[in-house]
């Protein structure tokens, strides 16, 4: 009886283990995309992964970084204008504002990009 319940406990560990590591794949798998779409200012595919994930872009902004910028930095310093305007319609004024990406454009010779504008434009900056 006692090696059932062992070989129990050892199992429901083993699933759960199985079950918590998927999210983090599944996030992992989101942002690599993310950061593939916007580095080819493929506006289209982000869409579609968006909507297949079941998850809005204003949702996920903050938690993902392409080699250590925001979304909207990775696209701004990609000449990615497209994406990076999407993306600021997506956002909320809230998070446009306190991103410090507009900031970030100033400071880092992206001032006069179309991506900063639209940020400007839309969080009244």
């Amino acid at each position: 009886m006692k090696s059932f319940i062992l070989s129990s406990l050892i199992a429901a560990t083993a699933i759960a283990g199985v079950s918590f590591s998927e999210p983090a794949k599944a996030q992992n798998e989101l942002a690599l995309s993310l950061c593939t779409y916007v580095q080819g200012d493929d506006t289209m595919r982000l869409r579609k992964k968006l909507r297949d994930s079941r998850v809005r872009m204003r949702d996920v902004y903050s938690g993902i970084q392409c080699n250590g910028q925001s979304l909207l930095q990775f696209a701004m310093t990609n000449g990615s204008n497209d994406i990076g305007t999407f993306m600021v319609g997506r956002l909320s004024v809230d998070d446009l504002a306190s991103s410090g990406d507009y900031e970030w454009a100033q400071q880092n010779g992206h001032g006069s990009s179309p991506i900063a504008a639209a940020i400007k434009e839309r969080a009244g900056l």
